[in-house]
């Protein structure tokens, strides 16, 4: 296997993680709003705390690089489900736009849990304390 530069592997993690660390943020602004709009597509609003959950802090393990492999796998089946739930509209140019979106961003995140967060991360440091003690 090849390595890959340490800095390419935490650009990544940042570029993928800045979209859910926003948005997370962004709905604890109107979570009674986002709860309506989880009903308006078939998600109960109960479920409204914990997408935000996930998304800040799926988000920052993401961004460092912290359990990545397994955070990865949920975020990937998130955006899956949310590209499915939400946005596989086809008459609707700008919601399909949105759903490849979503799998793309399910794509990045398989591969993240396929080859892991890279050197330049809390998994790495844990690992080589491991492999110390």
């Amino acid at each position: 296997m090849t390595d890959h530069h340490p800095l390419a592997s935490l650009v990544a993690r940042l570029l993928l993680s800045v979209v859910f660390i926003t948005a997370g943020y962004g709905k604890l602004g109107d979570v009674a709003g986002f709860a309506g709009y989880m009903q308006s597509g078939g998600v109960p609003a109960f479920l409204a705390w914990p997408v935000i959950g996930l998304e800040l802090l799926g988000g920052i393990a993401i961004l460092a690089g912290f359990q990545t492999r397994l955070t990865a796998l949920a975020l990937a089946g998130f955006s899956i489900a949310a590209a499915l739930l939400f946005h596989f509209v086809p008459a609707d140019q700008m919601q399909m736009i949105m759903f490849m979106k979503n799998l793309g961003l399910a794509g990045g995140f398989l591969i993240l849990a396929a080859h892991g967060a890279g050197a330049w991360s809390v998994d790495e440091l844990v690992a080589g304390r491991k492999a110390l003690a």
